[in-house]
């Protein structure tokens, strides 16, 4: 559902968000995130992945055709594809697993960000992609091994930059199995500083 902020200006947001629970964090996460979006003035769309029955698994007919300018895919991810140009730019709301996204999310890039879309003849038209990663782990342990700076590498230049968005920004939400609820309360006013000020911090 398409939700107006307060005033007619800025950007259409499309929000996915993959966790196959309501009541996690990272959906708490998403709903705070929304909120400094609508006061910020944007509009913007929730896209729960698991909520639709998303199918992450790339088969044959969604499978990239390297021969071809632009090809038709599976009903599923034209539908997607016509979702994703109705928005001005996008946010991706997710935990972190195995230092990477949930294969949910890393399926629908594979499949909906495809050959002559979002890469090839064509390229994304999103103005910017925000990138919120929920990490069990704390700042000090992301960066012992660089982990903050590979996965900030792969979405940044491997993903976003790849089809087409320049301005693409990774943001971590650190030591989420932290059940204190002043450290809960700490990750969603952070969440929410992010919609805020969505289009500034690109």
């Amino acid at each position: 559902m398409l939700k107006k902020g307060s005033e007619d200006t800025n950007m259409k947001v499309l929000t996915v968000v993959s966790h196959p629970r309501k009541d996690s964090l990272t959906f708490e996460v998403a709903e705070h995130f929304v909120k400094g979006l609508t006061e910020a003035g944007h509009e913007y769309e929730i896209l729960d992945l698991h909520e639709i029955g998303f199918d992450p698994v790339l088969k044959g007919v969604d499978e990239p055709d390297w021969s071809v300018a632009e090809q038709p895919f599976s009903p599923e991810v034209e539908m997607e594809i016509r979702r994703m140009k109705e928005h001005d730019a996008l946010a991706l709301i997710f935990p972190l697993w195995w230092w990477h996204l949930p294969a949910m999310l890393k399926g629908y890039i594979d499949r909906v960000w495809n050959n002559g879309f979002a890469y090839g003849a064509n390229h994304l038209h999103h103005q910017h992609v925000l990138w919120i990663g929920l990490a069990g782990v704390s700042k000090e342990q992301m960066k012992k091994r660089n982990y903050d700076e590979m996965i900030t590498h792969l979405l940044n230049v491997g993903i976003a930059d790849y089809c087409g968005v320049s301005n693409s920004k990774v943001e971590f939400l650190y030591e989420t199995l932290d059940s204190h609820p002043n450290h809960y309360e700490m990750l969603l006013n952070q969440a929410y500083r992010l919609g805020l000020n969505y289009d500034k911090g690109h």
